[in-house]
């Protein structure tokens, strides 16, 4: 493929993203979503889901345990100021995502 024709394709590529993303509404941000970003951002990083700028699978696992810690900062800093659903969704993420970063360094 010439490099003209590897960069219109790259073009067309950016201009079909972006035309999804305009036409799609984003969720509203609230503290759940916000949560359930850090928890898809950490299974991508654990290999677990494909990312989706690349379409691939890949391990990261200092990248995942940064991502994890920081979910865990967020459980002690909010502590007492969540409600009882979003207490249990944060400490059950942190549960599920400490267990397959434990399966995956050994």
């Amino acid at each position: 493929m010439t490099d003209e024709k590897q960069e219109n394709t790259g073009t067309a590529d950016r201009d079909d993203q972006k035309k999804a993303t305009e036409t799609s509404p984003l969720p509203s941000i609230n503290f759940a979503t916000f949560i359930f970003s850090l928890n898809s951002s950490a299974l991508v990083q654990l290999g677990m889901m494909e990312d989706p700028m690349t379409g691939e699978k890949s391990l990261n696992l200092p990248l995942s345990k940064q991502t994890i810690d920081i979910l865990s900062m967020l459980e002690e800093k909010t502590r007492g100021n969540l409600d009882s659903n979003e207490a249990a969704m944060l400490r059950n993420i942190l549960y599920d995502l400490r267990i397959h970063y434990v399966k995956e360094k050994t």
